[in-house]
């Protein structure tokens, strides 16, 4: 039996409800259901419908989802994903996909020809699939007091890089993430329940920081000025 649905969604400054009687569908098909049938107005971004193009990427309920492969519910409310700017209805600015790829140089620079073991690689698969759907830069806290953040995505895929052993040129994208970069994430963990790939960049922020001391790059975050007094012994 089909059920008669609500969906709420925000469009800029105020939330528009729909109406629909659809079921063991994908938020996106009832997005497309509710263009072509009640309200052509409605503007939203999707590419593959296949969870591989990242494009369709919303928040729903207070959580990122990708629209094609998030079941919806009765009462749920969509929203466009965060600290990015909106251009109509859940339609973003992309381009800070591009910018802080840019920044980090999250490519590969000079690459070797040398054969790789299967285990080198299996190292590196689960970056790899990162589709940068900027799920866990929607999720991510530190933005709302560092929009210059270099990000979780930006950074697994640094990570990608360095931990390939084709890659002669690691150490200097080490050096441009030491700048809002890894230190500025407080490794909270928003950023690994959202992505839909299974990705974890906080472990990979970490194995960041663990490579940067290797290298000799201080952790601004430690105190190492000053000493400070203990029980009457100075250190």
């Amino acid at each position: 039996m089909v059920r008669l649905m609500e969906i709420t969604i925000l469009r800029g400054e105020e939330s528009q409800s729909y109406k629909v009687e659809l079921e063991n569908v994908t938020l996106l098909s009832v997005l497309n259901h509710i263009k072509t049938k009640i309200d052509p107005t409605l503007t939203y971004s999707h590419g593959c419908r296949s969870g591989v193009c990242g494009s369709c990427a919303v928040r729903v309920n207070g959580r990122e989802q990708l629209m094609c492969e998030y079941k919806p519910s009765d009462g749920d409310s969509v929203e466009p994903i965060r600290n990015v700017r909106v251009i109509r209805d859940l339609v973003v600015d992309s381009t800070i996909v591009e910018r802080f790829n840019t920044l980090a140089t999250t490519w590969s620079e000079t690459s070797s020809n040398e054969s790789v073991s299967s285990e080198a690689m299996e190292r590196i698969e689960t970056q790899s699939d990162c589709i940068l759907c900027t799920s866990c830069y929607s999720a991510c806290p530190v933005y709302a007091v560092n929009p210059d953040f270099i990000g979780p995505f930006a950074l697994t895929r640094v990570w990608r890089y360095v931990n390939d052993p084709r890659e002669e040129n690691g150490d200097s994208k080490m050096a441009t993430v030491q700048t809002n970069g890894i230190w500025d994430c407080t490794l909270c963990g928003s950023c690994v329940p959202v992505c839909p790939q299974m990705i974890a960049p906080m472990q990979d922020i970490r194995m960041l920081r663990t490579k940067s001391g290797m290298l000799g790059y201080p952790d601004p975050t430690m105190n190492f000025g000053g000493g400070f007094d203990l029980g009457g012994w100075n250190f």
